[in-house]
Parts: structure tokens; sequence; C-alpha cells
């Protein structure tokens, strides 16, 4: 199969690039514009280390092949926050001890993230509801959970 000419709006930028319309939107994103936050767990959509937002919906990337997300606007981990200023989520979960090994936070903050945007007060019933998918091998998820706590009480400070 050729490779294909696709325009892809990530972290709120403009990317082109060709590419097999087939191509895991995860590969692209990692191997092509060099976005690497966003992790490969399963490679089956099974625990969402590789979450991403496609066009404001929550998406596990290695599920969605590129020629889905043409024109697409995508947001990954890394367009949360920036060096000068952590999103609310990425400062509770370092507050919080929400991450160990670093493999699953990537997809967290992502889904966490986008629950709070559809949210601004989810209780912990919401949270682990908008977690779900979501799988974490070492935190136990309790320290996960309060960090998601604890940006929804982060009081006026910008969550996304």
């Amino acid at each position: 199969m050729s490779l294909q000419h696709y325009s892809l709006r990530v972290n709120g930028k403009l990317r082109e690039l060709d590419a097999h319309p087939m191509a895991r939107l995860l590969d692209v994103l990692r191997c092509e514009l060099q976005l690497t936050g966003t992790k490969e767990g399963c490679g089956e959509g099974e625990c969402g280390a590789c979450s991403v937002l496609l066009n404001g919906e929550l998406v596990n990337s290695c599920l969605v092949p590129v020629a889905q997300a043409d024109g697409a606007e995508i947001e990954t981990v890394e367009g949360l926050g920036s060096d000068r200023r952590l999103h609310a989520v990425q400062r509770a979960f370092l507050e919080c001890g929400g991450a160990q090994c670093g493999m699953c936070t990537p997809g967290m903050l992502v889904a966490s993230a986008h629950l709070l945007r559809r949210n601004l007060r989810p209780d912990l019933a919401a949270i682990r509801e908008g977690l779900n998918g979501n799988l974490c091998r070492c935190t136990g998820y309790m320290r996960i959970f309060e960090a998601v706590e604890r940006a929804v009480n982060s009081a006026g400070e910008d969550r996304g």
C-alpha cells in the first residue's frame, strides 16, 4: 500500500506527513512526530497507556489508523501543560505520588484531563468511571484517584 498525505492538528500545531493509511496513530505520534510521551502498553486497546484526545474524545491511539485522524484535532500528554506551567492534573500527580513506573502515567493524565473538562466536580465514583480503561500495575489506583481529587480542588487553577 502506498503512502498517503495527512494533515493533523497536534497539540495546536498543524503537522503534515506521509504515512501508510493503516499506520497506527500511536506510531505516527511517536516515530514520525517525535511525541514520545504517549506510550504503548498492550497494543490491543486494553490498557489506556496510549490514550490521546481525538477531536475531544478519549481514544486508544494504538487502535486508530492515521487515515481516520486526517484533519483531526489531537491532544497528547505533551499538549496538557508546558515547562512553565503544568496542568493541574500533572501537578497533582507529582504531589500525590500518582506516578510510579511512568508507563500508564501519560494515558492517566490525558484521561484525567478529559474527565475534568466534562465534569468540573466529579466524585470518587465519577473519577473511577472516568479512568476506567486505564490500567496501572504499580500504584493500586488510590494515589491516582487522590491526585484527580486534588486537581478538582485546585481552586482558580487552569485545568484545561
